[in-house]
Order: structure tokens, then sequence, then C-alpha cells
């Protein structure tokens, strides 16, 4: 039976990872900040952690792969596919996979984006969780998830280094996650 309560991670690792995100004023453009996470991925030791934490994630939720969206969800959901022992499959932009794909379209805060999966690496008997770096307003792990349930796989649940929570993409996943857990390691 897969673990249905919400994985320990401890305050030392949750100050540890977030103390290597550093805040970029006014990037991509005035106004914003950015959360950067290069810091974190240039830290050996920060990284391992964060790895180890998603890991174990993966495992108390019983997935059978992990998929890493494009393109920082890549970094970081394929050493937590080694570590766990389960495969990797990466979402990516349309256009950019070769051979059969499964596509889904969404919307952008201002137009539209579409991602893809390639048809056979996800099916029936898969337990999927979604790794992304950042979780801002939820279009793309929302789209990822909706993708996974047409390739016919199930949703383990979604994990994330670094939530906005004051731009709710949480509450516009509930719905695509119909129950199974979203796990953020550092909220903002």
């Amino acid at each position: 039976m897969t673990d249905t309560s919400a994985p320990a991670v401890s305050d030392e690792v949750r100050e540890l990872l977030a103390s290597r995100i550093h805040d970029v004023p006014d990037y991509p453009k005035p106004g914003v900040m950015f959360k950067d996470i290069t810091p974190l991925l240039a830290d050996p030791k920060a990284f391992s952690v964060l790895t180890d934490a998603l890991a174990g994630i993966c495992e108390a939720r019983g997935a059978t792969k992990v998929v890493g969206l494009e393109a920082r969800g890549f970094i970081l959901a394929a050493p937590v596919a080694v570590r766990a022992g389960v495969g990797f499959v990466p979402v990516r932009k349309a256009g950019k996979l070769p051979g059969a794909t499964l596509s889904q379209g969404y919307d952008l805060e201002y137009g539209s984006a579409e991602i893809e999966v390639h048809a056979e690496d996800l099916g029936e008997g898969d337990r999927v969780l979604v790794i992304d770096d950042v979780l801002a307003t939820g279009g793309t792990a929302e789209a990822s998830l909706t993708l996974i349930r047409r390739a016919g796989a199930g949703i383990a649940g979604a994990a994330v280094l670094l939530e906005l929570g004051f731009l709710g993409g949480r509450r516009r996943l509930e719905q695509a996650l119909a129950g199974a857990p979203l796990e953020a390691l550092v909220t903002v």
C-alpha cells in the first residue's frame, strides 16, 4: 500500500534549500522578483539534499516514473529518477520530441502554449510523480497532469522545489490532482 501521508521534510532541509535560492530583482522585467535556483544546483550538498528529498517523496507515493517539466524540471527530475530507481519521462514544449507524441494545449496569461510527451513512455500501470522547479500559476503542471492521464497513467502526485503561494497555482491544480498530493519543499 502506498503511503498517503506527507513525507517528512525537516525544517533544516527547508532552510538549507531556501538559503540557496537567490532573489534577482527586476528580472526578466521591472517589478518581477525572480527566484534563481542556480546557486542551489551549484552547491553539491544542497543539490544532493534536494534530490534525496524528492526521491523520498517519489518512493513514499509509490511512483513508477517521474515526469520532469521543461526545462528546469528536467534538471531536478532526472537525478530523482536515478536515486529512486524509476523511469524518467520528459514533458517538452511542442515540436521538440521526435516520433509519436501526445500533446496538450493550455492557456497562459497572454496567449497559449502546448506540451508533448512520447506516447509510448507512459501507460496503464504507471504511477507518475510530476516534478518541477517552481509552481507559479500552475498552467504547465495542470496540462501535464491531463496529458499523463490521457496517456493512460495514474497520478502519484506532484512535487516542486519552490511554490509561489501568492500566485494561486495550488488552487488551480486541485481538480487536476484529483486527491493526489502536491508537495512543495519551500513556499514563499
